[in-house]
């Protein structure tokens, strides 16, 4: 299984796992998630990472639905810094251990600032990528804040 799974699996959280074939010529990786899965796209939600003042190597965690789009400005307010950036795929991938597409808030190689937007909490439950493309875990928001040390904040657009 994948490092995120193996984290809820050792905290004892409520969730389920919710596997589709991925499509490689999909456009959106959180919208084939949303349609494969027939959920709601404010329910599902992808995992962003930017570069804090825009340095590639002080990154943060963003989890907005994927029926938006993250607001650097509200993002660097959440944080408290004067900017981010998105940051390089690449940096991404080396920081969380995930390829792009697939990359979880939960079980990431190093625990990294974590904002998830507040909409989240309008569910009982949120989607999210479990590690790898072609694979969702669903659980409360409660339960990812806590495991995540997660910070709720608007920064969705």
């Amino acid at each position: 299984m994948t490092p995120a799974v193996n984290l809820a699996q050792k905290a004892g959280i409520t969730y389920q796992l919710h596997e589709y074939q991925h499509n490689p010529a999909a456009a959106s990786y959180g919208e084939e998630a949303a349609e494969a899965l027939g959920a709601d796209v404010k329910q599902v939600f992808k995992t962003l990472l930017v570069a804090i003042e825009g340095d590639q190597k002080r990154l943060a965690v963003a989890v907005v639905p994927v029926a938006g789009l993250l607001n650097v400005k509200l993002m660097a307010t959440a944080l408290r810094c004067k900017k981010v950036v998105m940051a390089d795929p690449k940096a991404a991938q080396r920081s969380s251990g995930y390829l792009v597409g697939g990359i979880s808030p939960l079980g990431q190689k190093k625990l990294l600032p974590t904002i998830i937007d507040s909409s989240a909490e309008n569910f009982e439950t949120i989607y999210m990528s479990a590690g790898r493309r072609g694979l969702e875990i669903e659980m409360s928001s409660r339960d990812l804040q806590a495991l995540t040390s997660a910070t709720l904040a608007d920064i969705s657009r």
